[in-house]
């Protein structure tokens, strides 16, 4: 799923995320402040860590209500990635977490290695805490990483419809890839959302070039 201000999507389905209270207090742990317009005290983005892993879920289950909105109940109470899943990419360095002052989840990032670049799997926000550019915050994060690991891109799949979904990314810099521009691990994973039900809604696939990356283009035709 991939996401925007206050609304995620990858390659499954869109949401807003929301951070559930009543946890207590937790020691800050090293992470960079958000910078821009919107930015709030206290909040800040780190690697994701597995004591946030039941917070994350709970957030995602909250990202799906503005779905129902759009005719899109099943989206709405689809399952959010299980603990093992994201414990998967914890444990690939892939996940990262925007947490306010006491250092808890109001919006998260993961990601995998699709065609040699970097992919956006899921990344949400609170809706509490959208326009605040936490968003794009982690995926600038997501192309700080990716560049440090010589990847030439970000890619993701998502909604083309939903005002959150393809429009945001559009405002992010990414383009919509044409079928014939895809890589076969990313065409597979259009197959699987086809598989799942998810074309149900019109999908697209983005590509976001980054500069300083190894190159421009993915080798698929992509766009660079």
């Amino acid at each position: 799923m991939v996401v925007s201000q206050g609304g995620a999507v990858t390659s499954e389905a869109s949401r807003a995320v929301s951070f559930i209270g009543g946890a207590p207090p937790r020691t800050p742990a090293p992470g960079g402040r958000l910078a821009g317009r919107g930015q709030t005290g206290g909040m800040r983005i780190r690697s994701a860590e597995r004591r946030d892993l039941p917070l994350l879920r709970e957030v995602e289950r909250a990202a799906g209500e503005p779905f129902r909105a759009l005719g899109m109940a099943e989206i709405a109470d689809d399952e959010p990635p299980g603990e093992a899943e994201l414990t998967r990419h914890l444990r690939a360095g892939l996940a990262w977490a925007a947490v306010d002052e006491r250092d808890l989840p109001v919006g998260y990032l993961i990601a995998d290695w699709v065609d040699g670049e970097a992919h956006v799997a899921q990344v949400s926000v609170h809706p509490d805490h959208a326009r605040r550019r936490i968003g794009r915050a982690l995926l600038e994060r997501l192309a700080d990483h990716a560049r440090e690991r010589g990847s030439p891109a970000l890619t993701l799949t998502t909604f083309a419809e939903v005002p959150w979904n393809a429009p945001y990314y559009r405002r992010c810099g990414f383009a919509e890839l044409a079928p014939e521009e895809l890589g076969p691990e990313l065409r597979a994973v259009r197959r699987r959302e086809a598989e799942l039900g998810l074309d149900r809604w019109p999908r697209v696939a983005m590509r976001r070039a980054l500069a300083g990356g190894a190159g421009q283009g993915n080798g698929w035709g992509g766009v660079g």
